[in-house]
Formats: structure tokens, C-alpha cells, sequence
């Protein structure tokens, strides 16, 4: 069967002996190396199972078995935000470095989807212009000024007409520059050309705009860059709503449930209580990392911190009021950051106050837990701070909510199903009011799967912790009757 010449996308006017050979001048691009993706530390974990949420009464039950009471899911507050409660959790980590990027593109979807793409927060550093004209305007405009860091150029030409402006983009490159190529032909063959003459990625239509962040977060990934931990946030809507007794919990859970590393990091330096809950004093903490930043290493962050358990670090709080704790944004970005490289989960555990460190932490971390309490303030707290947060991060899954101290006995409370509606989200999790297990816990320096294993609250906080892991707990080994005749002395 001969095959049909239409077919072939190199036999468009052009000799291939003329247009392949080996001998050909690389272009300017192809002169700096192209950096490979990190790899992801998390790839090795199971997909998310779903699980119903548990929402739990104050008599251990479940209030919402009665259909009667079973509130309907409210919909989302942004269409991508469904897309993207399942996609990796290392991802978040990503972000690029100052870099300046210039989008050439051909049609106004490209350039709307690039638009939001550059609006992410992991491209907030980068220095971004979105122009129509696509691949032919590239080459006009680079003429006369030099090249970015990185030229996303679009063309919905043929391979020939496509590969022929490639040619002449290449002569007006700088070396080091990085091209990224949108292009209307799904054709292996013409991806492998594009990549032997240095096109650094190559994306087909119809995008999105987590593909494209994906894509150009990718070419500057370091792979000899330290690892870098998921990062979650727990705040609460208003003071004493218990966000740092679940914060500890969740670590906890995480750690010896889930059989993972984490690190747990006080952030209230005046008030901090995870030392008191875990029973931890030690010498250093955040707060002697925060007045250091720069001097912060593996080695001395290992020896101020302290060992809870196997798994689980502690960076205690001083909980002092002998220090004026005036520390600057900058430092807390950077303290974080290096302690992500220290395990595969760092849980913050924010205070109640509403500054510039706060916000920059808050819109930054992967995840971000808010524990309310079924009243009208923290209603309003809550959906002040969730609406900021899905404005300022559209491409990111929805913060979580945690109803905590539900069913105190006399007190009128607004019903989970309202407080959900108000908000647009469905609760992660409601925790009953129980004052003598979290009492008894908080007093004894334990964690309320050490008072109660058995209890609904330890259940709905393990659940909480595999929501936000996306991971479920080692399958434990069954026990056998000959296993444990050995066992007997």
C-alpha cells in the first residue's frame, strides 16, 4: 500500500536532506541546557479515596443519617476548583524563580488561558506580557530587542510553515533563552523534531491553565534543589476556636497513623501551646530561627527541634511575654521554606492575628484548614478569609473547613447545613462538643488518640488527616495462630 503523501507532515516543499541533517547549525537556544523536572516525592502515593465526611453529634452519633437533615453539597465557587481537589500534592511546591516571559499568541483562548496562568501564585515572581501575533510576531519583534527568559510563541501553521519560523526565531534568540511551542498538530514525529532543534516543550490546544503553570514551572525545576515538604495551614476563624488542638492532632495522625514524616511549627510566639500539649520544653525554637533566617541549616534546625515522636518534629513556641516579637514577612517566608525541606509534611499552626506575615503564609501554603465554631462570628471570620483566599488563589483547591465545639448544651448555633451553604463549602469535618476528652488530653500533655483511640473524635481526625495527606494508613498485617503461639514466652 503506498502511502498517502498528505499524511506526512515533513514533505511540505522542504528536502529532508537539507532540513535534518545532523551537520546544521544548533540554534541559540539549544545552547544553554535545559533543566529536567524534579522528580516528585510524592509520586509513590495512592490515589485519594473518597470517604463520606464524618460529621459528628455531641453523643458520638451522626446526625446526618436522617435524610431529613442531610444537607445537599453547595457548589463550587469556582469550576476548577472540582478539577483540582485531586491532583498531586507536590505540585504546590512548585514555583518559579524571577524570571521575564513573553506570549506570543494566536488566538484569544491561548491568551486568556495565559492571562491566568500568569495571575497563579506560583508565578508570582515571574514578569510576564501576553501579545497576539503569534509565532510570525515573535520573530518581527525580536529584531530589534533581545529575548527573554522564556517565549511562549503559538502557531496554528503547517509543520513546513511552522518549523521554517522556527529557523528564523533561532537567529534572533539569545543564548540561554527557552521556547515553548503551542501548536495545533497532535504528531509524535513533529514533536521530535521540535525537541531536536531545542524547543523546550511543546503543548497542543485545548489548554488549561494548570497545564501551562505545569509546563513552564517544569523547565526551571533544580533537580539537585533540596526537597521540598507540603505545606498546610491551620487558622482559626476567631480566637479560642480550637485550630491549634486540631492542628497538633492532625500532625500527629499524620505521623503515626499514616506512618509519614511531618514537622509541626508553632507560630504563636507569645501564646504558643504545642509544647504543652506534647509535653516538649525545649531550649530553642521558631522563634530563634525567625531572629537568624539566614544563618537556618539542616544542622541547626535539627538541634532546635524537638522529637515528639519517631516521625514527628516539634518547633516550639517560646510562650513568653518578655520579647517584643517585631519579626518582617520576609523572615517567616524564608523560615518555612527551609523547613519544608526537613519532612514530607510541615503542619503551621497560625495565630489568631491578621498580619502581613499571616496573609503572605495563608495564600502560600498548599493547604489551608479553617476551624470555626457554629456562630455568627465566626461565620463572618471564615468567609472573609475563604473568599480571600479563592480570590487570590483561583487555580487552587478550596480551603477546608473544620466545625469544631458542635452541640454545646444551651448554647443556640447556627446549623451545619447553613454555616456550609454560607460559605459554599461542605464541612470537612464537625467535631463534637466533648470538654472531658479534650480537656483530659490537654492536661495530661496528650494527644486525644492517646486519651480516647476508640473515641469519634480520634475517628473524624484521622479521617481529616487522609483528606489532607491524600494518602490512606499501611495496611497492618494480620495476626496468625501460629504467629502467636511464637509470641507466647
Amino acid at each position: 500500500m503506498t502511502p498517502n503523501p498528505g499524511n506526512d507532515p515533513f514533505d511540505l516543499e522542504f528536502e529532508a536532506d537539507d532540513e535534518f541533517t545532523a551537520s546544521s547549525p544548533a540554534p541559540a537556544w539549544d545552547e544553554a541546557p535545559i533543566a529536567s523536572p524534579a522528580a516528585d516525592p510524592f509520586a509513590d502515593l495512592p490515589p485519594i479515596r473518597e470517604e463520606p465526611v464524618p460529621v459528628l453529634d455531641a453523643d458520638g452519633g451522626d446526625p446526618m443519617r436522617d435524610d431529613r437533615r442531610q444537607p445537599e453539597p453547595p457548589r463550587p465557587a469556582h469550576p476548577v476548583h472540582e478539577m483540582v481537589a485531586g491532583a498531586e500534592s507536590a505540585f504546590g511546591a512548585a514555583s518559579l524563580p524571577r524570571i521575564t516571559i513573553h506570549v506570543f499568541a494566536e488566538s484569544a483562548a491561548t491568551a486568556e488561558v495565559a492571562d491566568s496562568a500568569f495571575a497563579d501564585r506560583r508565578m508570582e515572581r515571574a514578569t510576564t506580557v501576553v501579545r497576539m501575533g503569534g509565532l510570525a510576531a515573535a520573530c518581527e519583534t525580536y529584531q530589534n530587542q533581545p529575548t527573554p527568559s522564556l517565549v511562549v510563541v503559538e502557531s496554528l501553521d503547517g509543520p513546513g510553515v511552522l518549523l521554517a519560523q522556527l529557523d528564523q526565531l533561532a537567529e534572533v534568540c539569545d543564548p540561554g533563552t527557552k521556547v515553548v511551542l503551542v501548536g495545533a498538530a497532535n504528531d509524535i514525529a513533529l514533536y521530535r523534531e521540535l525537541m531536536r532543534k531545542g524547543v523546550s516543550e511543546y503543548l497542543v490546544p485545548p489548554l488549561n491553565t494548570l497545564q501551562v503553570v505545569r509546563a513552564i514551572s517544569s523547565l526551571y525545576a533544580d533537580p539537585s534543589a533540596p526537597f521540598v515538604g507540603r505545606q498546610i495551614a491551620f487558622c482559626g476563624a476567631k480566637g479560642g476556636a480550637g485550630a491549634s488542638t486540631i492542628a497538633h492532632n492532625v500532625a500527629y495522625s499524620i505521623t503515626e497513623r499514616l506512618q509519614t514524616g511531618a514537622v509541626l511549627v508553632d507560630l504563636d510566639l507569645p501564646f504558643g501551646t504545642a509544647g504543652l500539649d506534647f509535653n516538649q520544653d525545649p531550649l530553642q525554637g521558631v522563634a530563634d530561627a525567625l531572629s537568624q533566617p539566614d544563618r537556618l541549616d539542616q544542622v541547626l534546625m535539627d538541634r532546635m527541634m524537638a522529637r515528639c515522636t519517631e516521625r514527628l518534629s516539634l518547633f516550639a513556641a517560646p510562650a513568653t511575654l518578655d520579647t517584643d516579637y517585631d519579626i518582617s514577612a520576609e523572615a517567616f517566608e524564608e523560615v518555612t521554606q527551609k523547613i519544608r525541606s526537613a519532612a514530607p509534611f510541615v503542619i503551621l499552626d497560625l495565630p489568631h492575628l491578621w498580619t502581613a506575615w499571616t496573609r503572605k503564609v495563608l495564600l502560600t501554603s498548599d493547604d489551608l484548614v479553617v476551624v470555626a465554631t457554629p456562630d455568627l462570628a465566626s461565620l463572618r471570620n471564615a468567609k472573609n478569609m475563604i473568599d480571600l483566599v479563592r480570590r487570590a488563589r483561583p487555580n487552587d483547591a478550596p480551603p477546608r473547613l473544620v466545625l469544631n465545639q458542635v452541640g454545646v448544651p444551651g448554647r443556640p448555633e447556627i446549623p451545619v447545613k447553613d454555616f456550609g451553604e454560607a460559605l459554599g463549602l461542605t464541612p470537612s469535618l464537625c467535631l463534637p462538643f466533648d470538654p472531658k476528652l479534650f480537656g483530659q488530653a490537654a492536661n495530661n500533655g496528650q494527644m486525644i488518640a492517646e486519651v480516647g483511640p476508640k473515641s469519634r473524635s480520634t475517628e473524624g481526625i484521622d479521617n481529616l488527616a487522609q483528606q489532607i495527606a491524600r494518602r490512606d494508613p499501611p495496611a497492618v498485617a494480620k495476626a496468625t495462630f501460629l504467629g502467636s503461639l511464637f509470641k507466647r514466652k
